[in-house]
């Protein structure tokens, strides 16, 4: 693009000065010129300018699209959570918890260290050390098809995680080691913590949502219903930026 800057108004013969440059930042040894030329409109430059402009446009946002989820994966043991039990459910009631608790059959620490998986295809829409009550959490974003026909978002959290293995931004796909289960640094006995949100704008700030079904779903009851559902090619937009920042992290 800048060799079209550069040599288009020496070949017409045409009489420059500088412009500003939109975004108020030039590209080094690069002038800009006005779109006129003894008052005629140079729409040639013009269109070339906007149509790589919109160009590199379309190609940003086309970068941010997921495949439709073909059915739903347990996070440990996958795909049917082969040698781990649920240790503690859902609750929206007090003394509320918002997930599943998955621990090893051998008990106590013995899962220390186990792979935990992307439960769909998907991305990462956050992955960090927040330390306090949490120490490693991955949250993930899948989209799908409901029984309705509509195209759905959902968002899994997995926390207390010994090792964080993917990043913020990256596609993943079922069965994907995500990380490894861990004990938040010791605080707890090792396990997953895992939580389905069927409300996208959650992200590490759960006081922010009513404590109901509208905004959570029971991990295991989600994954049963929705364990194979029909191939589809066609990715689609996922959104992003839906999360309020926490712990000096805004996510994806």
């Amino acid at each position: 693009m800048s060799d079209l800057l550069v040599h288009f108004p020496k070949r017409h013969d045409l009489t420059v000065v500088p412009l500003f440059c939109a975004c108020d930042k030039c590209l080094r040894g690069v002038h800009y010129w006005p779109m006129t030329a003894g008052g005629r409109i140079l729409r040639k430059l013009g269109a070339c300018l906007a149509g790589l402009l919109l160009t590199g446009l379309t190609a940003t946002a086309a970068e941010l699209k997921i495949n439709l989820a073909d059915g739903f994966d347990f996070p440990v043991g996958k795909p049917n959570a082969d040698g781990y039990f649920k240790a503690r459910g859902l609750r929206l009631r007090s003394p509320q918890h918002f997930g599943e608790d998955w621990n090893g059959r051998g008990g106590g620490d013995t899962d220390f260290g186990d792979p935990v998986y992307a439960v769909a295809d998907g991305i990462v829409t956050f992955a960090h050390n927040v330390h306090v009550g949490w120490g490693n959490v991955v949250l993930t974003r899948h989209a799908y098809r409901d029984s309705t026909g509509n195209v759905k978002f959902c968002d899994t959290l997995n926390g207390h995680l010994s090792e964080i293995l993917v990043k913020e931004g990256q596609l993943i796909k079922k069965g994907q080691l995500i990380g490894k289960i861990g004990s938040n640094f010791g605080m707890y006995p090792a396990h997953l913590h895992f939580e389905i949100r069927l409300n996208i704008n959650i992200g590490m700030q759960r006081t922010n949502a009513p404590a109901d079904m509208i905004n959570w779903a029971d991990p295991t009851d989600f994954i049963n219903k929705h364990r194979k559902l029909n191939h589809e090619w066609r990715p689609v937009p996922v959104p992003t930026g839906t999360y309020q920042e926490y712990a000096g992290y805004k996510g994806l």
